[in-house]
């Protein structure tokens, strides 16, 4: 929202000494974010006049038309000659008056103006357009034509209100009140301890029998509408220079008259308005739901075809408005140029000025993407008690201005409603705060805000018509702290309890993250939308759990309106776009929580802020929300190691993903199962699942290993991309994190190398749970160092494992017949558990 000072003083007596700047401070002190200050007119010297041409010579043999003009500026120049000036627009005609800049002066800029001699001709000054100026878009981006009645030689500068200020406010969604000039200034009052001249309070008619008809079918979705008209507009009647300067200063194109005063009151109180030309509208204005598949054309002359829940306003034709967000092109003003070309211009128009339901506004304007000044005003909360003085300002301005008459009938529909009321303990903003600020200091800052406030100790507090944010007592407490300045509040540390440090779950997940860039992973922090068509991408079966998700009610995106259920297609999505930046060889990260719905919906209740939730409260809160368990997962894809002076590189594989898993079980004290899995996004052959045992039950915890072909085309991902997904959570619960220091022994260690011939669809896995179990408490570890399959050698169908075996005793060097014998053994349940033979 921009607001100039010039506008701002007339309703608060801020003290002349007071700049941009001192306004600034003041209100971001009050907790409005003003981001800039606008100097407008700041490097603008004169002299700067009001001249009228007297004569046009058109000069010829120029690639350009140029035009040699003679222009009466009065005594400005000096002598009370005619000024000779050259200029290359065609915008107007002898007569006009127009702005003329003389020799001496500076444009914004630093664009100095001088005599000087140009096409054939010495040029004593410039006649000025809206762009030289600084002024802003006034629709035409060609000379400023003034008024027949306005004075020449008069200063231009003042004229033209070309040296102000301008505060730009960054309006937060809460504050709809501030996206008007009386918003700013009822908080710029509050702020200085000034009085408010409320351009509000007008005097206004009560409705009467002989207004325009409306009939409102949706008393939800509009719960106020008044209708004011008014005719014999002239068509000669334009905007005066000062509205259309201060629509160009809050950044607004001047159009037309009506237009401009509906737009004026828009920015001046915060009521959106409408101005309809009577002669088109047909019959009743009605406001109700659109019909599915209506459409409409509105003014920016687009078709729209409209949802059942847009609200719409409707003559007997249908819709003639997009209602809050944008009116039809079928009852559209016509100004005085429509009529010079052959058109006529609108005399009679009716004034709407209606309170809409917030969300449906928010919604339609996001359906149609249709983002317009007076949506994003309905959105955030429009004060439903001043439409009526808006309707009343804007007739009152164009009778003033166009030369209209204000017809008698009023129409004013309202719904019954009562004011809010809420009850507040005195001292409640004491607690949120931890500062003392006293019953009356409450009752002060509240009433400045516009509440009525009784009570003594509970206070009953009636919120504003034009504060629809202040919804509870926590509201309330931010008003007052606010006001009181948020600078004031202590700094103070909390203190707290020796013995708490980080919690398990949390030292888990930091040791899982140095782990994983130790072993040469990177990062990558992803959103937690996902769209449910990249289940579909991931090849998920039809029932498979990770399909049920948590929707968003407002999400940040359509096209990704739930939360995830897996890490990896945010982490895919990441790799994809690396890999399209140029940076092939990746290997990615995320450790973060997956959304699950619960069976049972439940809805979270509100905590108190004037103390620590209960241990009841926070179940309570936690029941209401979805399952959230944390994973982590790991994408790679390129080289895992570089090739170089130092010999060949290697490209990432299957191994590599399970490998991560195992660093991640290491630092949780976790035994991590492996076996041939097949689900999902993974190659059928070549994909692992993960478990751990829990209660002697095994449990699925995750899978790893090479992505299938098929989802890597549809993904875009490159070739033989690998993948890791853990619930972390899950393996944390089987694991013991307590620190444990490595065991060194003073007795040396028994080597023991075994080649087992096996059927090769036998999981190496197997195999080597039947040696650990074999060889006894003398095992130590237990290493596959070498698959061979040669089927010359080893038979059809059959593949070698090579194991190296470590024995070691806590309390003695072993001996050979020891070591031996446990090897022995552990073939032995080898070959029993899953035929394993010695190779020979």
């Amino acid at each position: 929202m921009r607001v100039p000072l010039s506008w701002l003083r007339e309703y608060v007596d801020l003290p002349a000494t007071e700049t941009g700047r001192d306004v600034q401070a003041k209100l971001i002190s009050a907790g409005l974010e003003v981001e800039t200050v606008e100097h407008l007119g700041a490097d603008l010297k004169g002299p700067l006049v009001v001249g009228q041409v007297l004569t046009i010579e058109e000069l010829e043999g120029f690639k350009k038309p140029i035009r040699f003009c003679t222009v009466n500026v009065g005594q400005a120049n000096g002598t009370g000659e005619p000024q000779e000036i050259v200029c290359g627009a065609r915008n107007f005609a002898v007569g006009d008056k127009v702005v003329v800049v003389l020799p001496g002066a500076t444009l914004p800029g630093g664009f100095s103006i001088s005599a000087r001699k140009t096409y054939g001709k010495t040029s004593h000054g410039m006649i000025c357009s809206s762009d030289e100026l600084g002024m802003g878009d006034d629709g035409t981006h060609g000379i400023i034509v003034l008024p027949p009645e306005t004075e020449v030689g008069k200063d231009a500068i003042e004229l033209l209100e070309l040296v102000d200020e301008v505060l730009d406010i960054a309006v937060t969604a809460n504050r709809g009140d501030c996206l008007s000039i009386r918003g700013v200034a009822r908080e710029a009052a509050i702020a200085y301890g000034l009085p408010l001249r409320d351009p509000a309070l007008l005097d206004v008619p009560g409705p009467n029998a002989y207004g325009y008809p409306v009939k409102i079918a949706d008393p939800t979705g509009c719960d106020r509408f008044t209708a004011r008209t008014v005719t014999g507009l002239s068509a000669e009647a334009r905007s005066p220079i000062w509205l259309q300067r201060r629509l160009q200063k809050v950044g607004m194109r001047p159009i037309s008259l009506a237009v401009d005063v509906t737009n004026y009151v828009m920015m001046e109180l915060g009521q959106p308005l409408h101005a309809y030309d009577r002669s088109l509208v047909q019959g009743t204005i009605g406001v109700r739901r659109a019909q599915e598949g209506e459409k409409i054309v509105t003014l920016d002359g687009t078709e729209r075809k409209l949802h059942a829940e847009d609200l719409v306003i409707t003559d007997d034709r249908g819709p003639i408005g997009l209602a809050g967000v944008m009116g039809g092109a079928n009852t559209e003003i016509a100004d005085h140029d429509a009529a010079e070309n052959g058109g006529n211009a609108t005399s009679d128009v009716v004034i709407e000025a209606a309170h809409f339901d917030q969300v449906s506004i928010a919604r339609t304007a996001r359906r149609h993407k249709l983002s317009s000044e007076a949506s994003r005003r309905f959105e955030r909360g429009v004060d439903p008690q001043a439409a009526a003085a808006a309707a009343q300002r804007t007739v009152d301005l164009l009778v003033l201005l166009a030369g209209g008459t204000a017809e008698a009938g009023v129409t004013e529909i309202s719904a019954p409603s009562a004011p809010h009321t809420i009850r507040v303990p005195a001292d409640h903003p004491d607690k949120v705060a931890g500062v003392e600020y006293g019953r009356e200091t409450v009752v002060r800052r509240l009433q400045e805000v516009g509440c009525d406030v009784y009570g003594q100790d509970e206070l009953i507090v009636t919120v504003p018509s034009w504060r629809p944010d202040l919804d509870d007592i926590n509201d309330l407490a931010e008003e007052v702290i606010r006001l009181e300045g948020y600078e004031n509040l202590p700094s103070t540390l909390p203190r707290p309890p020796a013995g708490r440090g980080l919690t398990s779950r949390q030292r888990l997940h930091r040791r899982v993250g140095r782990a994983l860039a130790g072993a040469g992973y990177v990062e990558a922090l992803n959103y937690p939308f996902v769209g449910e068509q990249v289940f579909d991408q991931l090849g998920l079966d039809a029932d498979d759990p990770a399909r049920r998700v948590v929707k968003l009610v407002n999400p940040l995106s359509d096209e990704e309106p739930a939360l995830r259920t897996s890490l990896l297609p945010g982490l895919l999505g990441a790799l994809r776009r690396n890999d399209g930046r140029g940076a092939h060889d990746l290997a990615l990260f995320e450790t973060g929580l997956v959304f699950h719905p619960r069976d049972e919906r439940r809805v979270a209740a509100d905590l108190p802020v004037d103390r620590r939730p209960s241990e009841d409260d926070l179940a309570a809160l936690d029941a209401a929300l979805p399952d959230q368990p944390r994973h982590v997962a790991v994408v790679l894809a390129g080289a895992r190691e570089q090739a170089g002076w130092w010999g060949k590189g290697r490209p990432a594989d299957w191994a590599d993903a399970v490998e991560s898993a195992r660093t991640v079980a290491r630092e949780a004290g976790a035994e991590l199962g492996v076996r041939k899995g097949q689900y999902g996004p993974w190659h059928p052959g070549r994909c692992a699942e993960l478990f751990v045992t829990v209660d002697g039950e095994e449990r699925v915890v995750g899978h790893a290993g090479e992505l299938h072909p098929r989802v890597l085309k549809t993904l875009g991902l490159p070739a033989r991309t690998c993948a890791m997904e853990l619930d972390l959570d899950s393996v944390e619960r089987v694991g013991d994190d307590t620190p444990q220091a490595p065991g060194i022994s003073t007795f040396p260690v028994a080597t023991q190398d075994v080649a087992l011939v096996v059927e090769e669809f036998v999981p190496a896995s197997e195999v080597e749970a039947a040696l650990r179990e074999g060889a006894g408490e003398l095992l130590e570890s237990i290493r596959l160092f070498d698959v061979y399959d040669n089927a010359e050698q080893l038979g059809e169908g059959r593949k070698s494992l090579a194991y190296a075996l470590r024995f070691r005793a806590a309390d003695r060097t072993l001996t050979v017949d020891e070591a031996s014998a446990a090897r022995d053994a552990a073939v032995a349940l080898a070959g029993e558990r899953v035929g394993a033979v010695l190779r020979s």
